[in-house]
C-alpha cells in the first residue's frame, strides 16, 4: 500500500497549488490511483466548490446541420461521409426561440446552439447574433459552437451577449492528426485564445473512446487543465459510433475508464462544470450515477444532441430523482415545508 500512499499525497500537494501546472505524469498518476481513492479525491474537490446535489441542465440544438467540409473521424455531419445526415440551411430565428422556450420550461438553464461549419462567415454571424440576443432575453445562459473563429468574430458574439463558446480539443495533441486532418491542434487553441480575449467563457473538452490509450486520455486532460485559466465548462463525450464514419467499429472504452476520466477532470479543474455529454444513452443509469459521484455536475438535456440520440427527458428526471440530485433551476425555486 505504500506506493499508493506516496502517490496520493504527492498529487494532493499538486492539486492545492492552482498556479502550478499539471505535468502529464501527474495527471497519468491520477488515472492510475485505485478506483475508490480516485473517486474519494474527486468528491473532495467537487464538494469544495459545488453543492453536491446540484446538476446543471443544458440543452443543445443544431441550428445548421450537415454539409461540413471537415474530416473529423467521429462526426456524421461531415459531407464526405455517407451517414444519412443531409445538409440543411440555418434554422429560422422563430424555430430556435421556440426550442429555447421549451428547454427553459423543462428546466434547462443554458441553451447551446451548434452549427456544422468549419468556420462561420461574417454573414452567418448576423443570424447567430440575433439568436444569442433573443435566447438571452429569455433568461437563459447562451452558448454556441460554430467552428474556428477569425479575428473580430468573438468580439461580435460577445457584444451580442454570448456567455460561452464551445470549441473542444477533442483528444490529446499527439493523436489529433489520426482523428482530423483538415485542421491542426493549433487552430483550436487559436480560437480558444480569441474567445478568452473577447471576454467570453470557454466551454472545451473532448471525446474518449476513439481508440486512445489511458495516457493519451491523460494528455487531453492535461491540455485542458493547463490552460490559463482552464475552461469554465468541460464536456466529456463518450464516442457515439455512427455507421459511415471512420471510427465506426472502434472498440468502446471500458465504462469504469470513462468514470475515471470524469474524476480526473474534476480533480484537475475543480471549479469547472464537468458535463456528461454525448454517449449517455449508451451508458445506462449505473454508469451515469458513478459519473455524478466522480464529480460530473452538468448534462445535456433533451432527446437529441445535434444528430445523435440522448436519453429522454422523463428518463433523466427519473434518474436524478432516484439519486437525490436536483437541478440548478429547482435549487432556486422556493420550497414548501413538505419538500424539506
Amino acid at each position: 500500500m505504500a506506493p499508493h500512499t506516496v502517490t496520493f499525497h504527492t498529487i494532493s500537494r499538486t492539486a492545492q497549488a492552482r498556479s502550478d501546472p499539471w505535468p502529464l505524469d501527474d495527471v497519468a498518476a491520477l488515472f492510475d490511483l485505485p478506483f475508490t481513492d480516485l473517486l474519494f479525491r474527486a468528491q473532495q474537490a467537487h464538494r469544495e466548490h459545488f453543492d453536491p446535489r446540484e446538476v446543471e441542465l443544458a440543452t443543445l440544438m443544431s441550428i445548421k446541420t450537415g454539409g461540413c467540409p471537415e474530416d473529423c473521424g467521429y462526426c456524421p455531419q461531415a459531407a464526405r461521409y455517407d451517414t444519412g445526415v443531409e445538409a440543411q440551411k440555418i434554422l429560422p430565428l422563430d424555430t430556435v426561440l421556440a426550442a429555447a422556450k421549451a428547454a427553459k420550461a423543462s428546466g434547462a438553464t443554458r441553451f447551446c446552439m451548434g452549427a456544422a461549419w468549419r468556420a462561420p462567415k461574417d454573414r452567418d454571424l448576423d443570424h447567430v447574433e440575433a439568436m444569442v440576443r433573443e435566447v438571452k432575453a429569455l433568461g437563459l445562459e447562451t452558448c454556441v459552437t460554430l467552428g474556428m473563429l477569425a479575428e473580430g468574430q468573438a468580439e461580435r458574439l460577445k457584444n451580442a451577449g454570448l456567455d460561452y463558446y464551445n470549441h473542444n480539443l477533442d483528444t490529446a495533441p499527439e493523436i489529433y492528426k489520426h482523428i482530423i486532418t483538415t485542421r491542426d491542434y493549433q487552430h483550436r487553441l487559436d480560437t480558444l485564445e480569441r474567445v478568452r480575449h473577447a471576454g467570453i467563457k470557454v466551454c472545451s473538452g473532448g471525446i474518449v473512446g476513439m481508440g486512445e490509450s489511458r495516457r493519451q486520455r491523460a494528455g487531453l486532460i492535461a491540455q485542458l487543465a493547463n490552460m490559463d485559466p482552464y475552461p469554465e465548462s468541460v464536456p466529456v463525450n463518450n464516442l457515439v459510433q455512427v455507421e459511415g464514419t471512420p471510427l465506426y467499429g472502434t472498440d468502446p472504452i471500458d465504462p469504469l475508464e470513462f468514470v475515471r476520466t470524469i474524476a480526473v477532470a474534476r480533480i484537475t479543474m475543480p471549479k469547472a462544470r464537468v458535463r456528461l455529454s454525448a454517449g449517455r444513452r449508451e451508458m445506462g443509469d449505473v454508469v451515469q450515477a458513478m459519473c455524478f459521484a466522480a464529480g460530473a455536475n452538468s448534462i445535456f438535456y433533451g432527446d437529441k444532441l445535434l444528430t445523435t440520440s440522448n436519453p429522454e427527458v422523463d428518463a433523466d428526471r427519473a434518474l436524478l430523482q432516484k439519486l437525490g440530485l436536483r437541478t440548478r433551476h429547482m435549487l432556486h425555486e422556493p420550497q414548501c415545508e413538505a419538500g424539506h
